[in-house]
């Protein structure tokens, strides 16, 4: 499983003009083939009027890649569009170019040149993000220790959660699982033992930067 990977942030929407021809790129990020079929489905029914509803999506779960190019000439939509995400090192990502066609032929060189182009527009929209695969610190300690330890979680890169102040300092972080064990060792350390610490779920969470 890798621990790290890159999809967008929401939805994006891009639009282009391309010898009258309109591309309006829509990018979403997904979990699933499931999510993707849907969302095609969607910008069907939405663009119902469309001369062209070109699509590529990438999604990690079982490995799964698919274009189509939707009556275009073959290789000229879909795989265009599929190639800049796979180069842009996207995934979980599912992105519909459509095209209101404007009466002028592109060619194979424009055709791929457009939607493309297109496509890395709607990905700007959606905004990249970075997703790392994290376990859930928890941390327990006495108020006089706080500070040695925020010091020390300072040194790492960590995802905020919560923190509780009772009678004990309760905190809640998110800890790239392989980091996990070392940023533990450096706060039993900083604090000569004086603490408590689990570990509670592994999944991804968005990277703070």
């Amino acid at each position: 499983m890798e621990n790290r990977y890159m999809t967008v942030k929401d939805r994006g929407i891009a639009e282009i003009v391309e010898k009258r021809s309109r591309f309006i790129a829509t990018v979403i990020p997904i979990e699933n083939e499931a999510q993707a079929l849907e969302f095609l489905d969607s910008m069907r029914r939405k663009y119902w009027d469309a001369t062209h509803n070109v699509y590529a999506y990438i999604t990690r779960e079982n490995n799964i890649e698919r274009y189509s190019d939707d009556g275009e000439p073959s290789g000229t939509a879909g795989v265009p569009v599929l190639d800049m995400l796979k180069k842009e090192g996207l995934t979980n990502i599912a992105v519909v170019v459509t095209r209101y066609f404007g009466g002028t032929l592109l060619g194979t060189g424009g055709l791929v040149h457009a939607y493309s182009k297109s496509a890395k527009a709607g990905v700007e929209a959606a905004g990249r993000l970075e997703m790392i695969l994290c376990d859930e610190l928890n941390i327990e300690c006495d108020y006089a220790l706080l500070g040695r330890i925020q010091n020390e979680l300072h040194k790492w890169e960590t995802i905020d959660g919560y923190t509780d102040y009772s009678d004990k300092v309760k905190l809640s972080l998110y800890t790239p699982c392989g980091d996990t064990d070392r940023i533990v060792a450096g706060l039993i350390d900083a604090t000569n033992s004086n603490i408590k610490t689990s570990v509670g779920i592994r999944d991804y969470f968005p990277s703070p930067v």
